[in-house]
């Protein structure tokens, strides 16, 4: 009696079994490299070139976001600051200490403190840092309490749900311009809700929530 099936379908259910531990090992794989503090990002505080005290230099001193960090008012980008900013104020302050030796170094010769980057979108994400404070959303709420970080982590999840509770609901998020900066601010007029609302139709605040208006 001649056989049913050919003689190759023996073979099928070993390629099927092959070809499910594959689709096993890579989702492995990928949750193992894509769910790490480099990609989830929470959490995340590499050790930089250079330590730099926040909670000294912004709680203490008092120094403004925007004196290291220009432009964030005026642009897409937050920049890092250039050896030439800490030496506005280091070539008299500290100015031998060992712990600033790269710094002076790099004022010296004009070559880049390699930082690493903390806070980092993926390319896919368009996010533009004017927009954002220039209508009352204030550093701390994406980057966290920065003026209490000795050493800066990542503090937010950056997931799409993190944004978008932020573009559904602009009024619980939004503060006055003037206090965008100011990361101990706490509203504490009774009727600060009515106010927010009035903020966000007043200065026509209206955040996309359609896919196309981060994934350019």
């Amino acid at each position: 009696m001649s056989n049913i099936f050919p003689e190759v379908a023996n073979k099928v259910p070993r390629w099927i079994l092959f070809g499910l531990t594959l689709k096993v090992l890579a989702i492995i794989a990928g949750l193992y490299y894509y769910f790490t503090p480099s990609y989830t990002r929470a959490g995340y505080q590499p050790v930089q070139p250079v330590s730099f005290d926040h909670s000294l230099h912004v709680k203490q001193v008092g120094l403004d976001c925007r004196y290291c960090h220009t432009f964030v008012d005026r642009s897409e980008h937050s920049t890092v600051p250039s050896s030439n900013t800490c030496m506005n104020c280091h070539s008299v302050v500290k100015a031998d200490s060992d712990k600033l030796a790269l710094v002076r170094e790099s004022y010296q010769t004009g070559e880049s403190i390699e930082w690493v980057k903390i806070h980092d979108t993926p390319d896919y994400v368009y996010f533009n840092h004017a927009v954002h404070v220039n209508r009352g959303v204030s550093c701390v709420h994406c980057h966290g309490q920065v003026d209490e970080m000795e050493e800066v982590y990542h503090a937010k999840s950056f997931t799409m749900n993190f944004c978008l509770d932020c573009h559904r609901n602009p009024e619980e998020f939004i503060r006055p311009v003037d206090k965008v900066y100011d990361l101990q601010w706490e509203p504490e007029d009774p009727e600060w809700e009515e106010q927010a609302q009035a903020f966000v139709h007043d200065w026509k605040v209206m955040p996309p929530e359609s896919c196309s208006g981060c994934h350019r």
